[in-house]
């Protein structure tokens, strides 16, 4: 049975993986011309505009999945189905009134939100209230089918959204920047950034709509399962509300922290620089650049993050019934699962910071692929802390990874402001400084994880192996780029005809290494993407 539940947290979490993977490709790539079609601070400003969409976000409904999969998870693990339903549409109306309240405050508090720097920002932002609101909706249905440990549509809805966005964003955008071409550069800044932004709300809106088919074709299975209850206690939704509030309340508060630190970072980057004299045409480009950055490093930040999401309903389920052994199992996989991905996206970045960032991002000065060599090592540790907070979250000890985080968040403060206010590292300390809160996070919560489990992070099997495999890997993935850039010089489009061998050999010698090196057992294999033919090869290069 054991192996059997670690096989479905693998495949799940990889389900996700796959989605968010190819949600933020979509991403990406749409970007690159959309940041050619606003101008750099055109999209500064739609980037400033999602960053604080992102906090209010996070107060809103981010954290709504992650509570809803583990209270009703918790209740499914007892069969008790009539109590888990009434938990659903608790949280439905959580998401009402949280979600409203949200949303007015982003359209009436818009000025207060987005500093003078970057005002042409404001409307930007309030165009996303509608989103906030709907976002929290979505964001039930998602838990509901998680709790059920049911990721496929989560990650169908994540694809729907994203090509959502992309359309919708890139047409808006170009209408509004051809409608204003003539109406002076603050009003097509403004309304080009608030076109871009409308494509986030489509999106969002595109999944719901998604999640409500899939739910309606699921609803006569549910209602079978909710008749043959016999165990549920029919909690009150009073009870319910309650226990959702506690759940979310620390968990939005952790992730509230967290994501308002991208927020204050830049708030202080833009402040401060300002202060000691510098132009605000550049500091709004060098911001641009951080956003380039940032676009590309979400997507491995994303993909780790999957695994926390499918773990949680795993773990609590484990940790409700008393089976700590499971739980840490759970964990094991979970960050396996997380290792297996982060660490080669993370050095593959590393190594081609500079071309992959001159394909996606033409404008782009080099400043973002400096950036990305700088600040590549945040996606190891926050998918370390990632996890760890999923943890803590799932055994009920949401409230820690929250101090944590405010704790982590005071360092990176006095950290920033240090380096801003007496060197010219500029852009650069908002890097170093989100590192120093990836490391503090990550000590913090594995102290926590080994006060309340005694566990052990398991380095051996998880971080070692494929750190190891990453090494020939980046060796390969830089020696073919330069090899075949030389070769092809003088073609054009050279930069990517460079990329396409180079990160597909570079793939392929880190999946060869990683089998020599770990040596996974078939079951391991198995519960990955394609475990068919990685078995396949493992048999031929006699691994297994």
């Amino acid at each position: 049975m054991g192996k059997k539940n670690s096989n479905t947290l693998v495949k799940n979490a990889s389900f996700l993986m796959v989605a968010a993977l190819i949600s933020k490709i979509i991403g990406m790539i749409y970007k690159s011309p959309l940041s050619s079609l606003l101008g750099r601070e055109s999209f500064a400003c739609f980037q400033f505009a999602q960053n604080v969409y992102f906090i209010l976000l996070m107060i809103a409904s981010f954290s709504i999945p992650q509570a809803v999969s583990k209270i009703m998870s918790e209740r499914i693990a007892f069969k008790r189905y009539r109590d888990a339903q009434r938990v659903f549409k608790g949280a439905l109306l959580y998401a009402v009134i949280a979600g409203g309240a949200v949303a007015l405050i982003c359209v009436f508090g818009a000025s207060i939100l987005v500093p003078d720097s970057v005002a042409n920002a404001r409307l930007a932002l309030q165009m996303l209230a509608p989103t906030i609101f709907i976002s929290g909706i979505l964001g039930v249905f998602r838990g509901y089918f998680q709790a059920y440990r049911n990721m496929m549509p989560t990650s169908i809805s994540q694809i729907v959204e994203q090509i959502a966005v992309a359309v919708v964003a890139l047409l808006m955008a170009n209408f509004m920047v051809h409608h204003f071409a003539g109406a002076g550069e603050d009003t097509l800044q403004r309304w080009s950034a608030a076109g871009a932004t409308i494509g986030t709300g489509a999106g969002v809106t595109a999944a719901l709509l998604f999640m409500l088919f899939v739910y309606s074709v699921n609803r006569k299975t549910i209602n079978r399962r909710i008749a043959r209850d016999k165990v549920s206690v029919d909690e009150s939704y009073q009870q319910v509300m309650r226990n959702i509030v506690l759940i979310v309340a620390p968990i939005i508060l952790s992730a509230f922290i967290y994501n308002v630190n991208g927020y204050i970072n830049g708030v202080m980057y833009t402040s401060i620089s300002d202060f000691r004299g510098m132009d605000n045409s550049q500091v709004k480009v060098l911001y641009a650049e951080f956003g380039f950055f940032m676009t590309l490093i979400n997507i491995p930040l994303t993909l780790a993050s999957t695994a926390p999401t499918s773990m949680i309903p795993e773990v609590s389920a484990h940790y409700a019934t008393g089976d700590v052994k499971g739980a840490i199992e759970k964990i094991n996989n979970a960050t396996w699962i997380s290792m297996l991905i982060s660490m080669p996206a993370s050095v593959g970045l590393a190594v081609l910071a500079q071309p992959v960032t001159a394909l996606l991002f033409p404008s782009t000065e080099g400043v973002a692929g400096q950036l990305m060599v700088l600040g590549v090592i945040t996606v190891i540790l926050n998918s370390t802390s990632n996890i760890s907070n999923g943890v803590l979250q799932g055994i009920g000890r949401a409230n820690v990874p929250m101090i944590n985080a405010a704790i982590s968040l005071a360092v990176d403060i006095v950290f920033l402001a240090v380096l801003l206010f007496f060197t010219d590292a500029g852009i650069y300390a908002v890097v170093i400084a989100m590192i120093v809160y990836a490391i503090v996070m990550c000590v913090l919560n594995d102290r926590a994880l080994k006060k309340y489990l005694g566990y052990q992070n398991p380095w051996k099997y998880a971080y070692l192996p494929p750190f190891l495999a990453t090494i020939p890997m980046g060796i390969v993935a830089f020696a073919v780029y330069k090899g075949v850039r030389f070769l092809v010089r003088s073609l054009p489009h050279s930069n990517l005809l460079a990329l396409i061998p180079s990160i597909a050999l570079a793939a392929a010698v880190y999946f060869i290494a990683y089998l020599f090196i770990a040596k996974p057992s078939r079951q391991e294999l198995l519960s990955l993407p394609g475990g068919t033919k990685l078995i396949v090869l493992a048999q031929k290069l006699r691994i297994i």
